[in-house]
């Protein structure tokens, strides 16, 4: 594990199981998410949390206003006003006094910075006029800068930023330009032209995800609320796409991948020390993160975590999850007839996050181990055997993992860490179960019968049973199976659920003893409440657990092997609910409310790392 490559000293390509491999082996490299605001004085906050900055140390320049900034993952660098030709870095981990680095190739104020994580690049100038210069320094040395070529219009006071690849300058001064042009951080050349800002600005703050650039504020005294997005590695104009929670010009941007913070600047009548933050790829209002130690403009702002790192996997990744029975807190929403994934932690309380995209219908469903969630899409009426899947520990869109063995729909999904299942389903209405080995790619393969050619049944798993319950023959009914999850074969008689009902909610909500079945209906006017449960180990009729807080069909659930969560549904006729509601598994009473989905939904399915399922 020791030479594992690092993001910092890395070559080759990696599968997506060995990045996965190396996440949740603990040795992939985590970088942290510190941002350090470099003037006179510099000071530092932690990116993922709120608060007022701390002290960090101070320039070696007598004047590090109008300022450039870029970083590494180790170090931050920045140039100043006093001398012009300066270039000072500090170890970012760290806190202390900045060193000299060396020199800029011209003396100048009011430059720019971006980077990757060896390279770093100051662009455009101003002394007794614009210029359209860019330098270059390698991050890890220290030495003057060398010329890396010009931008397409000369200009200063204007923000950059970066993907692992690309650098990109928006808008600045003499005259206020709408100006974005960019560059390959790789080589050496002339910047070429991107597009346009919504408006001819200077003084405006910028910062990156390795995909989405933010550049905010400028303006005229007075300052500018607006957050103008870019798309790095395309070309065109930008779009409006968020707001600081106050005007300011002069301001200054850095991030984690994730959130964009933007700290200082000025708003008539007098420079500020408000620290806003916001997340980059849903943009919205930007809310207050805190204060800078002291008020200022024209600041350089760095991190370890910023979008030209190779994200880092702090845009792509979750850090670092337990996984496995009763370890795993990820639970992943899927939601019917859209295509955000989203996600919660089980073991706390509140509201969805996003997570990436899925094709998926509100007839599919899926299973899940404690890597991987699966989900077979269930396309109605068309022919479509679909399974995709995604990672636990990454957020992102899925990927193909291959099909089920025939077109169906309205079927169900359970699985164990080894293997999934799917079961039933109607266009026919279907008696087949199929199965797949998680963790590899391929199509699935004939597994046995249920008792009855079913639809619209709900599914879950202990670490070697599979039940099934409910469903429509087409006639309504309460019959549950079970199956040996290692073996292949016909189903066997498990018991009754209370009622006759449908559309029961759908995801692992079990423990590694207790099974949950919950809502459901009798009939397409009568739905249910009522929450079942089942010792899995044993066969016979489900016992009441309680009930839901309304009749709802549906809906989705995943679990840890502590509780259940009951997400989503139809209550009735034309309405979608977003509630998430939970039980204690090992107890019985009614559900209490953890949170909301991001929109009211039916056909959600769930999915968890940590369910009873799971070893």
């Amino acid at each position: 594990m020791a030479n594992y490559p690092q993001l910092d000293d890395c070559s080759g390509v990696w599968t997506l199981k060995e990045v996965n491999d190396a996440v949740m082996g603990g040795y992939w490299r985590n970088h942290g998410s510190r941002g350090v605001f470099m003037h006179t004085v510099i000071d530092y906050i932690t990116i993922a949390s709120t608060g007022n900055a701390t002290d960090f140390g101070d320039s070696s320049m007598s004047d590090a206003s109008d300022a450039g900034a870029f970083s590494s993952f180790v170090r931050g660098v920045a140039n100043g006003n006093t001398p012009l030709i300066q270039i000072d870095y500090i170890t970012i981990a760290s806190t202390g006094n900045a060193a000299d680095f060396g020199d800029l190739s011209v003396a100048r104020r009011h430059t720019a910075g971006l980077s990757n994580s060896t390279r770093g690049l100051f662009p455009g100038s101003y002394i007794s006029d614009v210029a359209t210069t860019i330098d270059y320094v390698s991050i890890a040395s220290t030495g003057n800068a060398i010329d890396f070529g010009d931008l397409t219009v000369a200009r200063s006071a204007f923000e950059a930023a970066s993907s692992p690849t690309r650098g990109v300058m928006a808008g600045g001064s003499n005259p206020d330009q709408n100006t974005i042009d960019y560059i390959t951080i790789a080589t050496t050349g002339n910047a070429i032209d991107f597009g346009d800002l919504n408006a001819a600005s200077q003084g405006q703050g910028a910062t990156s995800s390795s995909t989405i650039m933010l550049i905010a504020g400028g303006g005229g005294a007075s300052g500018s609320s607006l957050v103008d997005k870019i798309t790095i590695a395309s070309e065109g104009n930008a779009i409006d796409f968020a707001d600081l929670s106050t005007l300011r010009t002069e301001t200054t941007g850095t991030s984690n991948s994730v959130r964009a913070v933007f700290g200082g600047g000025y708003r008539s009548p007098g420079v500020v020390n408000e620290i806003d933050y916001g997340n980059i790829s849903t943009g919205g209002q930007f809310v207050d993160f805190g204060n800078l130690t002291t008020s200022r403009q024209e600041t350089g702002a760095v991190s370890n975590a910023h979008g030209g790192l190779n994200d880092g996997y702090q845009g792509t990744r979750i850090a670092p999850i337990p996984q496995g029975v009763g370890a795993g807190q990820r639970g992943i929403f899927a939601k019917g007839g859209g295509e955000n994934l989203t996600f919660v932690e089980i073991s706390t309380l509140g509201n969805v996050n996003d997570f990436g995209e899925a094709s998926f219908t509100s007839n599919g469903d899926g299973f899940s181990g404690s890597t991987r969630f699966c989900i077979a899409l269930g396309n109605t009426g068309s022919a479509d055997r679909t399974i995709n899947y995604g990672v636990f520990s990454h957020k992102g869109n899925n990927a193909d993992f291959g099909d089920i063995t025939t077109d169906r729909w309205s079927f169900a999904g359970a699985g164990n860490e080894t293997r999934g299942m799917i079961f039933g389903g109607e266009d026919p209405v279907s008696n087949v179960v199929d199965y797949v080995t998680i963790a590899t790619i391929g199509n699935a393969s004939d597994f046995g019968d249920l008792s009855a050619a079913k639809h619209t049944l709900a599914a879950l798993a202990s670490q070697t049973r599979a039940v099934t319950g409910g469903g429509a023959t087409p006639s309504y009914i309460n019959v549950m199976d079970y199956f040996t999850i290692s073996s292949t074969g016909n189903a066997t008689d498990f018991g009754d659920l209370q009622s006759v009902a449908f559309s029961k909610f759908r995801g692992p909500g079990c423990s590694t003893t207790r099974g949950l079945f919950a809502g459901g209906g009798e009939s397409n006017e009568s739905y249910l409440n009522e929450i079942d449960y089942i010792t899995i180990a044993s066969a016979g009729n489900a016992t009441d657990f309680g009930d839901l807080s309304q009749v709802v069909i549906n809906g989705g659930a995943c679990s840890n092997n502590t509780r259940a969560l009951f997400a989503g549904g139809n209550p009735g006729p034309g309405a979608n609910q977003d509630e998430i509601e939970y039980v204690t598994i090992s107890s019985t009473g009614n559900s209490t409310d953890f949170g909301d989905l991001d929109t009211g939904s039916q056909g959600v399915r769930g999915f968890s790392n940590g369910h009873g399922g799971l070893s």
